[in-house]
C-alpha cells in the first residue's frame, strides 16, 4: 500500500463500513455505483459513503466529466494526472496516469508529471489543456490569454467542463488525503512521491 496524500505511516480515518452495519441509504448508494460504470465501491467513495447522499450527488458529476464530458479522453485523463499530482493523491494518479496512456497521451509525458517536471511529449490540444489546468491550480483562475486560447479551441463548453473537471477531482482528492484512504499500486506503475520541502 502506497500512503495518500504523502501521509507518513497513516492508518485510514474513514474506512468502509461493513455491510451488516450500513443503512438503507449507505446499501442503496453502494448498489447505484455497483450498477454503474465503476462496478465497485472505492476510492473516494469509500470515505462519501458516510454520506450517501453526497456521495451519490458527486457520483453523478463525477459520471459525467470522466465518461460523457465533451472533452477528448486524452483531455481528461491527463488534467486529472495533473490534479492528482499538484494534490499529492495516489489512487487518482494510479488509475488515470495508467487511462492517459491507454488514451493516447505519451507515457514519457505522464512520467515526466509523475517527477514535477514538465511533461513532454504532448500534442498541441493537451499541452493547451496541461496549461489551462497548471494555472488554475497555481493561481486559482486563469489569465484572459489562458482562457482565450483554450476557448478557441476546446469551446465555451469545453473550457467550462474542463474547470469543473479540475475542481471535481480536487475535491474527491481532498476527501481522499483526509481520510487516509489507502490505495493498492498498480502492478509495475510508479506512485507519487512527495516533492522536497
Amino acid at each position: 500500500m502506497i500512503q495518500q496524500g504523502h501521509a507518513a505511516a497513516a492508518t485510514e480515518r474513514v474506512p468502509l463500513p461493513p455491510a451488516e452495519s450500513m443503512s438503507e441509504a449507505q446499501r442503496a448508494a453502494a448498489q447505484a455505483l455497483i450498477d454503474g460504470p465503476r462496478k465497485a465501491v472505492f476510492g473516494p467513495f469509500v470515505p462519501l459513503m458516510q454520506s450517501p447522499v453526497l456521495m451519490e450527488r458527486v457520483a453523478s458529476v463525477g459520471e459525467y466529466l470522466r465518461f460523457d464530458s465533451t472533452l477528448d479522453a486524452r483531455l481528461r485523463e491527463l488534467c486529472t494526472c495533473a490534479v492528482a499530482r499538484h494534490v499529492g493523491n495516489q489512487f487518482e494518479w494510479v488509475l488515470h496516469s495508467a487511462a492517459a496512456v491507454k488514451a493516447g497521451v505519451d507515457a514519457q509525458a505522464i512520467e515526466a508529471l509523475r517527477l514535477g517536471r514538465r511533461a513532454a511529449p504532448l500534442a498541441d490540444d493537451e499541452q493547451l489543456a496541461l496549461d489551462f489546468t497548471l494555472e488554475l491550480l497555481r493561481l486559482n483562475g486563469v489569465s484572459d490569454r489562458t482562457h482565450a486560447d483554450a476557448e478557441a479551441r476546446l469551446g465555451r463548453a469545453g473550457v467550462v467542463e474542463l474547470s469543473a473537471l479540475v475542481g471535481y477531482f480536487a475535491m474527491v482528492c481532498w476527501v481522499m488525503n483526509a481520510a487516509r484512504t489507502p490505495v493498492a499500486s498498480a502492478t509495475g506503475q510508479a506512485g507519487l512521491e512527495a516533492f522536497p520541502p
